[in-house]
């Protein structure tokens, strides 16, 4: 269970850490993308560990990682300015 829970928090930090590399300009602060990202993989591991009741390290990093890349991008911001039109208009 501590290995679980130490591979999601590496695997969470991991995929933080690449979205701030590859999106700087699109992402909020580093310390809450990093800290999402920790925050989602645990969430998945517990919640695939809960959910199948497995034993098994791969399938806990398998939903850890599923987890922690949906909480990430829901800090992604638009890429540009909305180009819809006014209903004012």
């Amino acid at each position: 269970m501590l290995l679980e829970a130490l591979s999601s928090v590496i695997l969470g930090l991991g995929l933080a850490w690449a979205a701030t590399r590859r999106l700087p300009h699109r992402l909020p602060a580093r310390a809450l993308v990093l800290s999402t990202g920790v925050a989602g993989a645990l969430l998945g591991a517990f919640l695939t560990q809960s959910a199948l009741d497995a034993g098994n390290l791969l399938t806990a990093l398998f939903g850890a990682a599923i987890v922690s890349v949906a909480s990430l991008s829901l800090l992604l911001r638009p890429a540009g300015r909305l180009r819809g039109r006014s209903a004012t208009a």
